[in-house]
């Protein structure tokens, strides 16, 4: 999967339609694998059977243990992508760096009956303002890049979640960052039906599914679908004054959709004077996934 190279006027604002689906692809190529290596596949011919009885495989766990992430925990991230620190807090510095200050940033959340898991919400697709390979006006992550967030975040026990972000995607002859794209409810479904089939499949845990909003016609909330084996969130997104969060984010938990759980997110450089751990947990219903940009 080649890059194109990054424009350098790259695009601060994240102010995201997004589905993010966690590590469910890298989990999925490394049982497949295991698959094909056990004679489990198509390549690996026919299987032979052993008198010694397999044992019963443990099935995998969420970071911490466990396999239900919300509402059993609530999760605080880190956003952001390594091209540049002005696309998040994720990118700044080295993935263990950003690791220890998410770690410093989450604590303030923990509670006796709710403890906290933290998560590396990295940019796969990042935007840009001219055309690069096959005319697309985004560069995706090399593998590479991804892997090296995925050991960090495995190292310090985190979720990493993958950002393929739809507010970017434009019609014919628009250009990022002159009109807001969006996303219709039939393609989030499409792609929320895939995720769940893999988590049944592989009998993988519980895995985020998270979509970020910032106006009430990026995604009609309505039409969207309850899938098993995920947590989906709605996240109130969008910067500035603390009224004009809060206000949003009460219009954002109306969603008709009872199944949805709460997400909230923060911005460093661009909220005026930035809501305090407390301030968010007084929100009401208080949000179960908190991220940082």
């Amino acid at each position: 999967m080649a890059s194109a190279p990054l424009s350098p006027s790259v695009y601060r604002r994240r102010r995201i339609v997004a589905v993010l689906l966690g590590v469910a692809v890298l989990a999925f190529v490394v049982l497949l694998v295991r698959a094909i290596a056990d004679g489990d596949g198509e390549a690996g011919g026919e299987r032979t059977t052993s008198a010694k009885a397999t044992p019963t495989p443990t099935p995998p766990e969420l970071p911490g243990g466990g396999r239900s992430l919300l509402p059993d925990r609530r999760i605080v991230a880190f956003y952001g992508a390594p091209q540049a620190a002005e696309l998040g807090q994720l990118g700044i510095g080295t993935p263990a760096g950003a690791a220890r200050k998410l770690a410093k940033q989450a604590r303030p959340y923990i509670r006796k009956t709710r403890p906290v898991l933290p998560a590396m919400e990295l940019i796969a697709v990042v935007a840009a303002a001219h055309p690069g390979e096959g005319g697309r006006y985004n560069t995706r992550q090399e593998p590479k890049v991804i892997n090296r967030y995925l050991r960090a975040a495995r190292k310090a026990k985190a979720l990493l979640i993958l950002d393929i972000d739809p507010e970017w995607r434009m019609g014919p002859g628009e250009v990022p960052g002159n009109v807001i794209g969006s996303v219709q409810a039939r393609e989030v479904n499409a792609t929320s039906a895939w995720l769940a089939q893999i988590v049944k499949r592989r009998n993988l845990p519980e895995k985020l599914f998270l979509i970020h909003q910032f106006t009430d016609d990026m995604v009609d909330d309505t039409q969207l679908q309850e899938r098993p084996g995920l947590a989906m969130v709605l996240n109130a997104d969008g910067f500035g004054g603390q009224a004009i969060k809060k206000a949003k984010y009460r219009a954002f938990t109306r969603s008709p959709r009872d199944f949805f759980f709460e997400g909230f997110k923060l911005f460093y450089r661009e909220d005026s004077d930035l809501m305090t751990p407390r301030q968010v947990l007084r929100l009401r219903p208080p949000p179960d996934v908190v991220i940082y940009e």
